[in-house]
């Protein structure tokens, strides 16, 4: 039921009647035809015939009661008498819309009837659609009925009239198959009803459940061709009888008549009357007289136009100039002249052949494409649904293509200038166009395609060389004429207008000083512009080419080197005029006043480690610094220099190849003192050391310091950490620095201002950082030295300064004020607690721009944040009353990123043995296997090729054995089987041989591949990783011979290491060290980091609350009324749409408050009465929303981590260019720890962060470039369920979002049964629309679209299973807002929020013991269950049904991490992944193991769980508005108005009641306008005062009640 409709006590259930029976017949009087009849009671009918007027009778006494007419004196087109004995009537001058001003049926349609069922449901027929319609009391579809088929006419679904009965059924009268359709108050279709009667029209039933039907005429008209059925299905299915009938005339002569066995059972009679009179009809079946025989008919002379019909695919749609054809039916309509005429785009020939048995075949052909009018008369009366309206097509003819334009012509199309041309389709029907363009070396492009009009586009190409070229045109893959063009294309490029300007091309330039100059090309054409320049030495420098957009460039470079430099220039290919220029660098400043005060003592340096050299040059005068390094192979390599504020210079580089260097250094174009020298960059497994112990930890740092100094040592930091931040003197300090890919040996050492030299705690972070952790015991500038293998890193000594907490004055602290990595937040605290009035200003100079960010803590404290973007050192001030506090300025070193994490990929090679067992179903067993030593774990079952059962598993032990077989949990006959397994078979990595280009070198964005053999290694898994600068995706091709292919795709380059291993150990030369050349990729990495504070605990009884930001949903609804349009649009989500409910541990279920915050934010709100893991379901309009169900502890939170965070929403799955992509991240249940977001793709992303202070918090991005973009989140450095996303950005979809959706049913959908609704373009131009429908399977269908309107399409479906399905509506390939939408087909009771999972084997276990644990469905209905274990070893994963739900057990074999994943219906249960910490003996494989099992469940109820509670609204009355003269005055018989502004009253309900003199008001409508805007008609029909009542929930508004009186 839907829940708009009321319930209503259940009628007793009564049979149907097998056979009707005849009652009693009123006659109406009606000048022609009687269309209606309407019971009152028992005793009274309303009839509805030719004219305004509409009768009353009594049943009994046939005699007329009392006659009214319409109001506007046209016909009423229906009747019916409501609950409440009043009579409604449906006008022709009128529609009928419901309460969102969509029409409840087809526009034009001419036979609508209407009626009230006994639950309140409003029935109408929809004649024009061939549908039933039905729609609660709200207003709101419930469903469309089209009919039953077979249909006993076999012809289309013709309903005329409805009405029902005591038990809600819904009867109709199908006019085209001569009988009554009954369904149930849901749409389910229950039976037929042959009355025998032809053409029936309008049911109606009394209380006694009798229906009435009426026909235009009963009897047969003379000499017209009049047809019956028998059916004789209950005796001869198949029609073997002979049945035979004879006309008896009134004059006593007999007729025989023609009968036509259909063989079904069922036999067609013709005959036609000749004599006026009462005919009698014998009918007898094998000789014998039917039931009933003879039967009397009355002929008369005449004709009745509405007993005509027409059908035939002539009707429904067409190609032009082909023959269209359709039938029309006259038997038993009379003697008349039958008309045709036919108007559209072009006059059309009709051509009417009479078949001589009551039908004529008509045929046409119309010539041009469009609508036409098919009308068709007899006895000049328009026949049922006459005109019929044809759309008629093209067909598909490619000869008909035109194509015109100078894209196509001979000559005149010029190389790298846009060729269009037009292709002109309107003559040749509807298919694929495909353009392209190929040139005389075989290279084809395909063609830009732009609509200008409707069927006709222009193509674009970008013609690339000189010569031939030819453009292919095809339309439904077939050449159109002309096709393929040839045309020739010319030079389009004139290098000797490109002109020149600037310092940078003038004859002396100062060397190593940045010079530009620009080149304008606006003259020349557009071709591709290269700049070369030659340094003194020959060698060339990397000039920086900036496209400005306008035809010009502007080129910059330095000259590092004192001499002649040659610029030269090509445009097009071609070299311009009076270039190469010679221009000279001449020498600044004094390079001799320089000093290197760092590198030169690096005489060897790692592979891939990022080297500095510092070059002191204050004092040199004016110049810059310029540093050339040349690699082993003979090239420069990429240098970054950093000039500082103090006058220094940073050179840093990363060599990527091992060998010597070559390093010169220059100022002012002159080298520096010791300026040019040699380095060596080795391997990293050169600067390997061995892990040490703490106790030589500690020998090493008296060694280094002796045991006299004072010392504050780790354990000291640490007991310092324990207590509460700030709780001592000073600030605890927490420094993250980059260290290298290996943490072996990291020493760290602080000297403070005294001299005194203290020893942090040090942290591997296992990410290539390690976090310093000090604790201060003086004030001052403390300076922090950090070794990495003996050496200084990089910025060491960092310095920072320490001052004591709550000392009066403002001060800093933090890491961010001494050491950062770019690309992340850097992060320090101002302290200004008592430091009484004054102005804060902060200031940060560096090598990139930063955007610095302060948020006040509200607690005499805020947070600076800023985002380096590279490099360098960086000056922080902090000024309190223009004044310097205690450090300022400080001094941040800021380091590059940390390399990116390996990347892993598996494969596996396993033993396959037969069992010599015949199985016919292998779905229902499992198997293991037991080693010798007693380790059982699964293994694989598969039919063999002979037919037998095998096992595929993985040898690791020598000897015997066991295979357990089992079915149902029994062992199957055989089991368990033996099986030997000798020393050959085990996996020996020894022996696998690999080969390869891809493990020697490689290319950076390019596929490199190589070879892993196997086939003499025995049986074991093969396991590969690859770690480097980026990410390598690695793919494995299984030969199935025991080899394999691997290929890999790095996108940047440098040093990559690939380990290979087979049976847990590497194979031969592994692991191998890469070289990857190439360019680096243009992906850019935009991060931030935020830390989520453990969420405050909350305690039984207290207010506990859920924050929630719903993505945006547009719904447009189109209402029309008489010749006004107007469009009103929803954004977002409405209160009323939301429904959200709590389950306590104990499985109490109550609803949650749902307070709307702002745009689509909510609170879901709910006072919990038990401690533990409550279970919070979110829901929209039925369907969970994304990441619902949520996890909410009361109590302390447990058993954190990144596997309790979890990220959903839009922004995640897809999103476009230049506009926010959204997502929600929820951290309650994880506790505290580091938020880091990351988006890497082919553009820099803006990202915001929002946090809610509730455990959720809001993450919102955007990007400016299209592509596939990686969004990584990570909790404490590791990456949460499913992160990171892979987010594809469309393009901007331009027109199509504008379009929207009206009439969209998301719920309440039927199998089997059409769906639609309607695509409006809002004003956008004239595209491709496209429809697909995805079922809860995964198949894919396309909905049908069809044009209804200017700007208006009807899209069509019919679903063919139950669940939900997401529809995706495209406009030119891209995406509509909000596509896809969900709805719902069937009735889907799988509520995943419902589920629960309990039992130790969810949090830990041993190896080699079962784990256990229970899933909970009971009242969560059927659906299906899914569990996933993962983990460092193969488990084997069983399930048995138990009282409550399903039980769960696994065996690990290995320790470790378990992530166990349980999802219902498709959807995570809360809570889930779980984490299982398994302890115990036991060998990791080299790759996380997955086993998994499906269950659909049963529906299981439980009479623990209970529900409670009602929806609750917070909501205020008096902040209610209304206005309107309705509120004081109103007249008899007029309508009257006034609205009510609930739009600042919060959320509830509107309730609106009017009593008079003589009772309640006639008729009250309320409507809602949209905005929480109401607007309220009434008409009243006695003068004298009314009261108005006007409530918002249970509260009355200000002023109600109102008194309104009437004259």
């Amino acid at each position: 039921m839907d829940p708009g409709a009321q319930d209503v006590p259940s009628a007793p259930v009564k049979q149907l009647r097998d056979e009707p029976e005849s009652v009693t017949t009123i006659k109406t009087e009606y000048s022609r035809h009687l269309y209606n009849v309407a019971c009152l009671g028992d005793v009274e009918i309303w009839t509805r015939g030719d004219g305004n007027t509409m009768k009353l009778f009594s049943i009994n006494r046939g005699s007329l009661l009392k006659s009214v007419t319409t109001k506007s004196g046209y016909i009423s087109w229906d009747i019916a008498v409501t609950k409440s004995g009043d009579l409604v009537y449906t006008d022709n001058k009128d529609r009928t819309f419901d309460d969102q001003g969509n029409l409840l049926y087809s526009a034009g349609s001419r036979n609508r009837h209407i009626t009230e069922n006994k639950n309140l449901d409003i029935c109408v027929t929809d004649n024009e659609a061939k549908a039933i319609v039905v729609v609660n009391r709200a207003g709101n579809l419930r469903f469309r009925y089209t009919g039953h088929t077979p249909a006993p006419k076999n012809k289309f679904f013709g309903p005329r009239g409805i009405t029902t009965d005591s038990q809600s059924h819904i009867l109709t009268a199908d006019y085209y198959n001569d009988c009554v359709q009954i369904i149930d108050q849901d749409g389910q279709f229950l039976r037929y009803i042959e009355c025998g009667l032809s053409s029936p029209l309008g049911p109606c039933t009394d209380k006694s459940d009798n229906l009435f039907l009426l026909v235009l005429f009963i009897g047969v008209f003379l000499d017209s061709p009049t047809e019956f059925t028998v059916d004789a299905k209950s005796v001869t299915p198949s029609g073997e009888g002979n049945v035979r009938a004879i006309v008896n005339n009134p004059s006593g002569t007999k007729n025989d008549t023609k009968v036509t066995n259909k063989g079904d059972g069922t036999y067609d009679v013709l005959y036609t009357p000749v004599e006026e009179g009462t005919i009698a009809m014998d009918v007898t079946y094998d000789n014998m007289a039917i039931p009933n025989s003879p039967f009397k008919v009355n002929a008369v002379p005449g004709c009745d136009a509405s007993r005509v019909k027409a059908y035939g695919p002539g009707l429904q749609g067409g190609y032009t100039n082909q023959s269209q054809v359709f039938t029309i039916d006259i038997k038993g309509a009379g003697q008349g002249g039958l008309g045709l005429s036919i108007d559209g785009p072009s006059e059309v020939p009709i051509n009417c052949k009479d078949n001589r048995d009551g039908t004529c075949t008509v045929e046409y052909m119309p010539s041009k494409p469009g609508d036409y009018d098919v009308s068709v008369k007899f006895a000049d009366q328009e026949i049922p649904n006459s005109p019929f309206r044809v759309a008629v097509k093209n067909p598909v003819d490619a000869k008909k293509v035109k194509c015109y334009g100078p894209g196509i012509e001979p000559m005149g199309v010029k190389t790298g200038a846009p060729a269009t041309f037009t292709v002109d389709t309107t003559e040749a029907g509807e298919a694929p166009l495909e353009v392209t363009c190929t040139d005389q070396r075989g290279r084809v492009q395909p063609a830009q395609l732009t609509p200008v009009a409707e069927g006709v586009v222009d193509a674009t190409y970008y013609p690339v060389e000189e010569g031939p070229c030819k453009v292919d045109v095809k339309y439904a893959n077939q050449h159109v004429p002309g096709s393929p063009f040839t045309t020739k294309v010319e030079p389009g490029v004139d290098a000797s207008r490109v002109r020149l300007s600037g310092a940078g091309v003038q004859e002396n330039i100062p060397a190593s000083l940045p010079v530009n100059f620009l080149i304008d090309t606006r003259e020349a054409g557009i071709a591709d512009l290269e700049v070369l320049i030659k340094r003194p030495d020959g060698t060339y420098a990397h000039p920086h080419i900036v496209d400005n957009g306008d035809g010009t460039f502007t080129v910059s470079y330095v000259p590092d080197d004192l001499g002649t430099y040659e610029i030269l220039i090509r445009f097009g290919g071609q070299v311009v005029p009076n270039t190469p220029l010679k221009v000279n660098a001449y020498p600044v400043g004094d390079a001799s006043k320089c000093r290197i005060t760092e590198g030169l003592e690096n005489t060897t340096v790692p592979i891939n480690k990022e080297t500095v050299i510092c070059v002191d040059a204050s004092q040199a005068g004016e110049g810059k610094v310029t540093c050339r390094i040349r690699s082993p192979s003979g090239n420069d390599i990429d240098i970054d220099i950093v000039e500082n504020p103090d006058g220094t210079f940073s050179l840093l580089f990363t060599p990527q190849m091992m060998g010597a260097y070559t390093i010169n250094i220059k100022f002012g174009g002159q080298s520096v003192p010791g300026g040019e020298y040699d380095i060596q960059v080795l391997t990293n497994s050169d600067w390997e050391i061995s892990a040490v112990s703490p106790e030589e930890y500690e020998k090493y740092l008296e060694d280094q310091v002796g045991a006299t100094e004072d010392l504050i040592s780790p354990d000291t930091v640490d007991a310092v950490h324990a207590g509460a931040p700030g709780a001592g003197l000073f600030q605890p300090v927490d420094i993250r620095i980059p260290v290298g890919p290996i943490f072996n040996f990291v020493s760290a050492y602080v000297v403070m201002p005294s001299g005194k030299k203290a020893y942090p705690k040090i942290q591997d972070n296992k990410d290539g950082t390690v976090t310093v952790r000090y604790q201060p015991t003086e004030t001052g500038l403390h300076e922090l030295f950090v070794k990495y293998n003996n050496d200084d890193i990089e910025g060491s000594p960092f310095k920072f300064h320490v001052d004591a907490v709550n000392s009066g004055h403002v001060t800093a602290y933090g890491p961010g004020l001494c050491h950062g990595i770019v690309n992340e937040p850097a992060e320090f605290t101002i302290v200004t607690k008592d430091a009484g009035a004054g102005g804060l200003s902060l200031a940060i100079e560096g090598p990139s721009k930063t955007e610095i960010k302060c948020v006040d803590n509200g607690d005499g404290t805020c947070t600076v944040s800023y985002i380096p973007t590279a490099p360098g050192e960086y000056n922080i001030t902090v000024k309190f009353a223009d004044n310097h506090i205690s450090g300022s300025p400080f001094t941040a070193k800021i380091s590059p990123t940390a390399g990116e994490p390996r990347r892993k990929a598996q494969i596996g090679r396993s033993s396959e043995v037969s069992l010599k067992v015949m199985e016919q179903d292998i779905n229902n067993l499992t198997a293991s296997i037991r080693s010798p030593s007693g380790r059982e774990e699964p293994c694989l079952l598969k039919r063999l090729a002979n037919g037998h059962l095998g096992i595929s598993f993985t040898p690791r032990e020598v000897g015997e054995h066991l295979v357990n077989v089992f079915r149902n949990g029994q062992h199957i006959n055989g089991s368990p089987f033996k099986i030997i397994v000798g020393e050959s078979e085990l996996g020996n990595a020894s022996k696998v041989r690999v080969a390869g280009q891809g493990l020697q070198n490689g290319m950076a964005n390019e596929i490199n591949e190589f070879m892993v053999d196997t086939r003499d290694a025995g049986y074991g898994g093969l396991s590969l990783s690859i770690e480097g600068p980026s990410k390598a995706d690695i793919e494995c091709l299984d030969n199935e011979d025991g080899s394999c292919r691997v290929t890999y795709k790095p996108t940047e380059p440098g040093n990559y290491i690939i380990n290979i291993k087979f049976s847990d150990e590497h194979v031969p030369g592994s692991p191998f060290n890469v070289n990857v050349g190439g360019e680096p990729s243009s992906r850019m990495t935009e991060r931030i980091t935020r830390h989520r504070e453990a969420a405050d605990i909350t305690h039984i009884g207290s207010q506990c609350e859920l924050s929630l930001k719903i993505p945006v949903a547009f719904f447009a609804r189109c209402a029309q009324y008489q010749e006004e349009t107007q469009i009103q649009t929803t954004t977002g989500t409405s209160p009323f749409d939301m429904t959200a409910s709590v389950t306590s541990p104990s499985g109490v279920t109550e609803l949650c408050d749902i307070v709307s915050l702002d745009d689509n934010h909510y609170s879901i709100k709910f006072v919990p009465k038990e401690m533990g893991v409550h279970t919070v379901s979110v829901k929209h309009k039925d369907m969970h929303i994304p990441g619902s169900p949520f996890e909410f502890t009361v109590g302390p939170i447990t058993g954190g981590g990144s596997h309790k965070v979890h990220a959903a929403g839009p922004g995640l799955e897809k999103g476009e260019i230049n506009q926010p992509c959204e997502f929600n991240i929820y951290t309650r249940e994880a506790g505290a720890g580091g938020l880091s977001i990351a988006v890497e793709g082919p553009s820099k992303a803006e990202l915001d962060f929002d946090d809610r202070k509730d455990g959720s918090c809001g993450v919102k991005y955007v990007v400016t470039e299209p592509g596939e973009y990686l969004v990584s989140v990570k909790f404490n450095d590791e990456h949460i369920p499913e992160s990171p996303f892979k987010v594809y950005i469309t393009p901007s979809i331009g027109d199509a979002r504008k379009l929207s959706v009206a009439a969209l049913q998301q719920k309440g959908l039927q199998v089997g049964k059409p769906a639609a609704f309607v695509v409006n373009f809002n004003g956008a131009a004239k595209g491709k629309l496209r429809a697909r429908v995805i079922s809860p399977s995964g198949t894919e269908e396309e909905a049908l679209i069809q044009e209804i309107d200017d700007g208006e399409y009807a899209v069509r479906f019919i679903p063919r299973e139950n669940g939900v399905h997401n529809v995706f509506v495209t406009f030119d390939g891209c995406d509509i807002p909000d596509s896809p939408f969900r709805v719902l087909v069937g009735k889907v009771d799988a509520d995943p929020g419902m589920v629960t999972a309990s039992g130790d084997g969810l949090r830990t276990g041993q190896t080699g013991q079962t784990c256990k644990f229970v899933v909970n469905t009971c009242n969560a209905g059927a659906g299906a269950l899914a569990v996933t274990v993962e983990g460092p070893s193969k488990v084997k994963l069983e399930c048995k049904e138990v009282d409550e739900g399903y039980e769960f057990t696994y065996s690990p074999t290995a320790p470790g991490d378990y992530m166990i994943g349980i999802r219902y219906a498709g959807v995570n249960i809360a809570g889930s992944p779980f984490k299982a910490k398994i302890e115990g003996p036991g060998k990791p494989s080299g790759y996380h193991e997955q086993a998994s099992v499906v269950v659909e469940t049963v529906t299981k109820t439980s009479v623990m769980s209970k529900f409670s509670g009602l929806q609750k609204f917070q909501s205020d009355a008096s902040r209610c508005t209304a206005e309107g003269m309705g509120l004081k005055k109103a007249f008899r018989g007029k309508q009257a108005t006034f609205s009510v502004d609930t739009s600042q009253a919060g959320n509830n309900m509107m309730f609106v009641g009017m009593m008079g003199p003589k009772g309640p008001c006639e008729e009250l409508c309320v409507k809602n306008q949209g905005g929480y805007v109401y607007k309220i008609n009434y008409i009243v029909r006695e003068r004298g005062d009314y009261m108005l009542v006007v409530k918002w929930g249970d509260q009355q508004i200000p002023g109600s009640p109102f008194c309104v009186h009437v004259d």
